[in-house]
């Protein structure tokens, strides 16, 4: 007779956090506001139990295994999130031209002008729930999602990219200096 193998990974859920489980569908309700995500494409099942998320797979193999630490790693994302929410923070850096950034809130853009002398703005897309602030050459990244976060920050960094000249020689750029948590108790 065959057995079956079952790997299984728990996640406690804080007190002041409400979760809901429906299939795959993980929404996490927390002090700074509710994420959902939708785990259908993972090969896992999760549950609720009391306090806790069960995320298992029947046949732990290698794949499945990293899936298994994907999902769990995506729902304490979550949780993070809807707790202490993200924040992200970048550097403008030039060697010549003085570089300008506005926060274009009717298009939901970043626009960068005098890029390298550059006679049209370059754009980076700012996504939904995100709020990007510019104070001097600081530049702000926060919400509550992880993955919106982080892609806005990269939407940034990849705006200033320098094509087809020597990066190490022509260092201008919007880079990211800081990433992680922010503290307890504040808003976006």
């Amino acid at each position: 007779m065959a057995r079956v193998a079952v790997l299984q990974r728990t996640i406690q859920i804080p007190e002041g956090i409400k979760a809901q489980v429906d299939g795959r569908t993980v929404k996490i309700q927390g002090p700074r506001g509710s994420l959902e995500e939708d785990l259908s494409h993972l090969p896992v099942d999760i549950a609720l139990n009391g306090r806790e998320i069960l995320v298992s797979t029947n046949w732990p193999r290698k794949r499945e295994v990293g899936m298994l630490g994907t999902a769990s790693a995506h729902i304490r994302n979550m949780i993070n999130g809807v707790t202490s929410g993200y924040k992200f923070n970048l550097k403008t850096v030039y060697a010549h031209f003085p570089v300008t950034v506005k926060v274009d809130d009717k298009t939901r853009s970043l626009k960068i002008e005098n890029f390298t002398g550059e006679k049209t703005p370059r754009t980076a897309s700012i996504l939904e729930d995100v709020k990007v602030a510019v104070k001097g050459e600081e530049i702000s990244v926060e919400g509550n999602n992880l993955q919106s976060v982080s892609q806005t920050a990269a939407n940034i960094q990849n705006a200033t990219k320098i094509k087809k000249k020597d990066q190490r020689v022509f260092l201008d750029g919007i880079y990211i200096s800081d990433k992680g948590q922010m503290k307890t108790g504040s808003k976006a």
